[in-house]
């Protein structure tokens, strides 16, 4: 076989090879318009990552011309499997997923799963559901510092409850243990509701619980909270001051927002990234937000980073010295 045969079929296949790419590439500069994008909630249906998701997408599909939110819901190890799938998803602006500080930074620390906490694609923070401290209207504990002395007079002895060992709900109690010097009996729940239940019953002394969950039996005044873990004070709760208000430095709760697999192309993601914060400023979600109870944070790209980040490192420092599963 000659070389000019081979030069010539060389061409051939080079102007093949070119003219299968020239749609995959006219598909990459008609983004969002090919098909519809999916957004993985590690959660099932109807919990609070979910919640979060729907509202927020509907006002953000206005503001990309031609897009098609579908929302998947893929749970297993405790939001590990959908943490994965978005990570490892094609870079094309067509798979995004939701993303919890709490479950993800946990699960990142405690074994090695298939994603890097701090590569993927930050787009949006929407909710974040601060922690909170919560007692029967006829406790003897008013503050923190009524419980922490409690806890010192009676090491191990006041229950608190929460929705599971590694729950953002047990990491608060692990970092006021921390901060205050004391003990508590920790009773890890399957789920909030047990908690609530138990806690009215009167069989829990101390419930951990999101300050959404427990707004709305505060406001029949059937519990009363001792500190919020917020970074500041919730509206809708502005009379509950934060634990750092009483001199306990931490923070904590379920921030909940969206993000994409790694690499991400740069005019996809500040596309992403300007359609999310139109959508969190949109007056008419705003009152979504706030029907629904809705604590929310919105935090934009770097903002959003540099926060999750923050947290790895924060409770990188509590498992250094209180792993949650030991």
């Amino acid at each position: 076989m000659s070389k000019t045969t081979l030069t010539r079929r060389a061409v051939i296949a080079g102007v093949a090879l070119a003219g299968l790419a020239a749609p995959r590439l006219a598909r990459a500069a008609g983004w969002p318009t090919d098909r519809a994008i999916e957004v993985i909630v590690p959660f099932a249906p109807g919990g609070g990552v979910d919640l979060m998701a729907r509202p927020i997408l509907q006002f953000v599909a206005p503001r990309l011309p031609g897009s098609r939110f579908v929302v998947v819901n893929r749970p297993g190890a405790a939001g590990q499997l959908g943490f994965e799938a978005n990570f490892n998803a094609a870079p094309d602006g067509y798979t995004l997923g939701a993303i919890t500080n709490t479950a993800m930074n946990t699960i990142a620390i405690e074994r090695t799963p298939r994603y890097r906490a701090d590569q993927f694609s930050w787009i949006a923070n929407v909710v974040d559901d601060a922690g909170g401290f919560w007692v029967r209207p006829d406790s003897a504990l008013r503050t923190l510092a009524d419980l922490q002395a409690a806890a010192k007079r009676a090491p191990d002895t006041i229950t608190i409850g929460t929705a599971g060992i590694g729950s953002d709900d047990h990491l608060l109690q692990l970092a006021y243990e921390q901060a205050a010097g004391v003990r508590l009996t920790h009773v890890p729940y399957a789920s909030t509701p047990p908690v609530m239940r138990d806690l009215l019953g009167g069989s829990l002394q101390v419930g951990s619980i999101n300050m959404s969950e427990g707004l709305p039996l505060m406001r029949e005044g059937k519990i009363r909270c001792l500190g919020q873990g917020g970074p500041a004070r919730w509206e809708p709760a502005a009379d509950v001051p934060t634990f750092r208000d009483q001199g306990f430095d931490v923070v904590g709760g379920s921030a909940r927002g969206i993000a994409g697999p790694p690499g991400l192309p740069p005019d996809i993601l500040a596309r992403l990234r300007e359609a999310f914060a139109g959508a969190l400023t949109d007056p008419a979600f705003l009152a979504v937000a706030a029907q629904q109870n809705m604590p929310l944070r919105p935090l934009i790209g770097d903002a959003y980073r540099d926060m999750m980040l923050a947290d790895q490192a924060s409770l990188r420092a509590l498992w250094a010295v209180r792993p949650w599963r030991e």
